[in-house]
């Protein structure tokens, strides 16, 4: 949902640029107009580097000291990004733009009060000509990442390549790290009567029956009914790729069983209950649409779960398990309990949390605790309405300091990976430059380009 808003928020800035710089400076829309640059088959007008400081300035970023030129080269990047994806045969997902379309219209009609008063507004003649306009933007923003994804799809790093760029850093310029915590916990959910799990599978079995024999918009009932906050507003899609596992294996397993427009039957994974549609196969690729249920809960069900929780606890703080111990044994949450309950944070993979960039409910729950004290149970509800009783502990803490190679080998490892890539793209930079037809308008052949976009 993120993605669709800062969208419309950017057009919807660029937009009214465009209109009031049209109106109020009429004289200079002959130069706005013009043609900045030409790559390969995409055109950069003056007005689209406008738009682009627009752009920066609608997502909070200073811009005091960003110039057109480097504004130009930017935009430049972008579209040798997209031609060489299309050169290359890349695939954009079509539908998933025109559900952006959708929802950004949506949301202008919802401002604006109708689609006349938004086609006048922006003074778009026609609302086919607007959607193609928000379409282009869409792909060629799509294209553009496609195609930086393949250039490092397949770049790896060696420990060695890892070591001799952290002692390539000479050691006042290493990076500091901010403070960070590891955080352990045990999870008890409470147990689902049998009678709440027969209503959600025959919910499921409903919304199944209405799509298959009454025509029903399976993607209409994922946002309508869903509860995974992940999908929903599309309609229940993923994309599954057999080559780089993800989401539940349970989920996998019956994705990949499904003939290309069947549904399956209700399942259960480790989150709930689902059926799943698969839409197309490409390939490798799979797309899917699902639908999440969770069974209620009662009240008597989150009082067991507090007893049982309780007694796990007295148990750590008695000495009789440790709390790995506990962990192993005693907590419901499959993807913590092998390794002792310890948090994998999701953004680096390793298990240190920056205390700067941890999650503030997580951080308030861990800010006050002692190293090695068990917290009190806490009863957590997260954004799929699933409710959980857990406690944690800080089974380690690291101070502010100086990247040390074995210490932080991960975030080095990463560091190092990133430079990889760079270099692997600044290359292909030079060489499509290179072999690609590229022309910079004589008022922007001065810039200091970081690359040589002006040929002799």
């Amino acid at each position: 949902m993120k993605t669709i808003y800062k969208i419309i928020l950017v057009f919807y800035f660029l937009l009214i640029f465009q209109f009031n710089y049209s109106q109020n400076f009429s004289e200079q829309r002959v130069k706005i107009d013009g043609v900045a640059a030409v790559v390969g088959d995409f055109v950069i007008l003056e007005s689209d580097v406008d738009k682009t400081l627009i752009d920066l300035q609608s997502q909070g970023v200073s811009t005091s000291n960003i110039g057109r030129c480097s504004l130009l080269g930017k935009l430049m990047e972008d579209k040798l990004y997209a031609h060489h994806a299309e050169q290359d045969s890349l695939q954009v997902d079509t539908n998933q733009i025109f559900s952006y379309v959708d929802r950004t219209i949506e949301y202008f009609i919802d401002q604006l009060g109708s689609l006349e008063k938004v086609l006048e507004f922006y003074k778009k003649t026609d609302e086919q000509s607007f959607r193609s306009e928000l379409f282009e933007i869409n792909k060629v923003n799509q294209l553009s990442e496609k195609m930086q994804s393949k250039i490092v799809d397949d770049v790896e790093i060696t420990p060695e390549e890892i070591r001799q760029f952290f002692n390539s850093i000479p050691k006042y310029e290493r990076p500091v790290f901010g403070a960070e915590l590891e955080i352990a916990q045990i999870v008890i959910n409470p147990e689902v009567s049998e009678e709440d799990e027969r209503k959600v599978i025959d919910r499921l079995l409903t919304i199944k029956n209405d799509v298959e024999v009454n025509g029903a918009s399976f993607a209409t009932k994922a946002i309508l009914y869903s509860q995974d906050p992940g999908s929903r507003a599309t309609g229940g899609k993923y994309v599954l790729n057999r080559s780089r596992p993800q989401m539940d294996k349970d989920f996998r397993d019956v994705a990949y069983r499904l003939r290309e427009g069947e549904i399956s039957e209700p399942f259960k994974t480790q989150f709930g209950w689902h059926i799943i549609k698969n839409e197309r196969i490409r390939g490798q690729e799979l797309d899917v649409r699902h639908i999440f249920l969770v069974p209620d809960v009662t009240n008597e069900s989150l009082l067991e779960a507090k007893k049982k929780i309780d007694i796990v606890r007295k148990r750590i703080v008695d000495g009789e398990l440790t709390f790995e111990e506990a962990a192993k044994s005693s907590s419901d949450e499959i993807e913590t309990r092998n390794n002792g309950g310890v948090l994998i944070n999701p953004t680096t993979g390793d298990t240190r949390f920056e205390l700067t960039k941890m999650d503030p409910v997580l951080y308030s729950q861990a800010q006050k605790l002692k190293d090695n004290e068990v917290s009190a149970p806490l009863l957590e509800e997260d954004n799929r309405g699933i409710k959980k009783y857990k406690i944690i502990k800080v089974s380690n803490r690291f101070d502010e300091h100086i990247a040390d190679f074995s210490q932080d080998y991960i975030k080095i490892k990463e560091l190092a990976l990133k430079e990889k890539q760079l270099n692997k793209i600044k290359n292909w930079m030079i060489e499509k430059i290179d072999e690609t037809y590229i022309n910079v308008n004589q008022d922007n052949k001065d810039c200091n380009f970081t690359n040589k976009w002006v040929k002799n």
